[in-house]
């Protein structure tokens, strides 16, 4: 019975969202408290919750600060060199944007950390995606899929989480499935390009004069102003020019000094700091390395980062109240998703519907597939890391199918690399802190957001476990 109310309450959610007859945070939290007292266990709604939201505060208090930082040095002009190299390759052909969103964000990805990944991707391209009035869900996409794979990042958490619970060395996890990831990230490359030139073909030909026309003024990713009717559209007009041959390149035409002018964050705002370009980018550099070598636990790290950053770059009080401010509406969506989710993973868990959904999927298992159960584990990771966290999953789940494995003479290694298959899905997860924080940036709705990444996000898990079976890795 549990097991079907877990189903049936994870499917309820999807499909309110999907069909945008709920907002995220109302479903998060009004779904799970209704199956709750189905359950027969509401009087002990406010524990669970309580448990959930004790859980996730840490991930809403790093989240929070992280958007604070990662504003003000947008705000102080640290990323405005990577924004000019994007632009540079990408010479306003939505086909390039979208593979330097790839390239981006799979670069970016690097640190181990999906939220900063967001951040950083967002608001470089944001700008760029509004004014040639490309697909939204393109760049959530993309980015999602992009850090999927490299979330497998031994220091990125499902590598370190499966080593520990099946006892394992990370390293020996991940070293020999770099060669099956690395056709993973390729494919999203490929991919990339491919959705860039269906993009391309729906723009048509643009012209430098007619998209400055109709975008007359910059757009500042985290700028806090609130989003209006225009930002909330998935896709503008085709903005194709009357007559354009709609397989042509959407190119800029004018000169190479108006594509130097064609900027995505104002390089003339008031919040530069060129005199502190070094100091940020040291500070930067200094927090990602302490969060990965794990100096501090990150929230903390974050707070302190976001402090020093304020103090230095903006000295005076009014100055650091007008930044928090511009950021606060981000900090609000963000951190009030993450603690809606606590509700609904505080049910999950506390009810006990997430150990009757994982031993349901290990039950009906055929007895036949305990030698291919490395297999089985990489197809049950998408669903299973999609639907439940990664500590579910890879603490919960993976030693049950582990030891089922064993039975079989499957290695333990085997199994956990088979287990970081369903990653890009994973990445996407309503249960994913950091999902929010990239359809938050980049204004687009968590059900559209969902509805384009699920099939190309899945293709992505399947290739990466194709390409394991064929090196012999899996």
């Amino acid at each position: 019975m549990l097991t079907i109310l877990g189903f049936a309450m994870i499917a309820t959610f999807l499909v309110l969202i999907m069909m945008k007859k709920m907002s995220p945070i109302a479903a998060l939290v009004l779904i799970p408290a209704l199956f709750c007292v189905f359950v027969g266990k509401g009087a002990h709604l406010g524990d669970y919750v309580i448990d959930g939201v004790t859980s996730l505060a840490p991930t809403a208090a790093m989240l929070m600060f992280a958007i604070v930082y990662f504003g003000v040095m947008i705000d102080v002009g640290l990323f405005d060199p990577i924004v000019r190299g994007i632009l540079k390759f990408c010479k306003a052909d939505p086909m390039r944007i979208v593979v330097g969103t790839a390239l981006l964000a799979a670069i970016v990805s690097l640190d181990g950390d999906g939220s900063t990944t967001f951040m950083i991707t967002v608001s470089a391209l944001y700008p760029l995606y509004k004014r040639l009035k490309m697909s939204l869900v393109v760049l959530t996409g993309v980015a999602a899929m992009a850090n999927g794979v490299m979330n497998t990042l031994p220091w990125g958490g499902p590598t370190a989480r499966a080593a520990t619970a099946l006892k394992l060395d990370a390293s020996d996890i991940f070293v020999p499935m770099i060669p099956a990831l690395a056709v993973g990230l390729l494919f999203v490359i490929g991919l990339s390009y491919v959705l860039g030139l269906r993009e391309r073909k729906r723009l048509g030909v643009l012209t430098l004069d007619e998209v400055l026309v109709e975008e007359k003024e910059t757009v500042l990713v985290g700028a806090g102003s609130g989003a209006d009717a225009e930002d909330k559209r998935l896709t503008g007009g085709s903005g194709a020019s009357t007559g354009a041959d709609a397989s042509g390149p959407a190119a800029f035409a004018g000169s190479a000094d108006e594509d130097d002018d064609f900027q995505g964050l104002d390089p003339h705002r008031d919040t530069l700091r060129p005199k502190l370009y070094w100091f940020n980018a040291l500070l930067t550099v200094s927090l990602l390395t302490a969060m990965i070598m794990e100096w501090l636990p990150i929230p903390v790290l974050f707070l302190l980062g976001a402090a020093l950053a304020l103090s230095v770059n903006f000295p005076r009080i009014p100055d650091q109240k007008a930044r928090i401010a511009a950021h606060a509406d981000n900090v609000l969506n963000v951190s009030g998703m993450v603690f809606a989710a606590a509700v609904f993973t505080g049910v999950l868990q506390g009810t006990g519907m997430v150990d009757a959904m994982a031993k349901w999927m290990v039950d009906v298992i055929p007895q036949g597939m305990g030698p291919h159960m490395a297999l089985v584990t990489g197809v049950l990771s998408l669903p299973l890391t999609y639907f439940m966290s990664n500590d579910g999953f890879y603490f919960g789940v993976l030693p049950v199918l582990a030891e089922a494995g064993a039975a079989h003479g499957v290695s333990p290694l085997e199994m956990a690399r088979a287990s970081l298959v369903g990653q890009p899905l994973h990445m996407s997860s309503p249960l994913v802190p950091a999902v929010y924080v990239l359809v938050g940036m980049a204004k687009v709705e968590f059900g559209d957001h969902t509805r384009f990444v699920v099939k190309w996000a899945a293709l992505t898990c399947l290739v990466i476990l194709g390409a394991g079976i064929l090196f012999g890795i899996i």
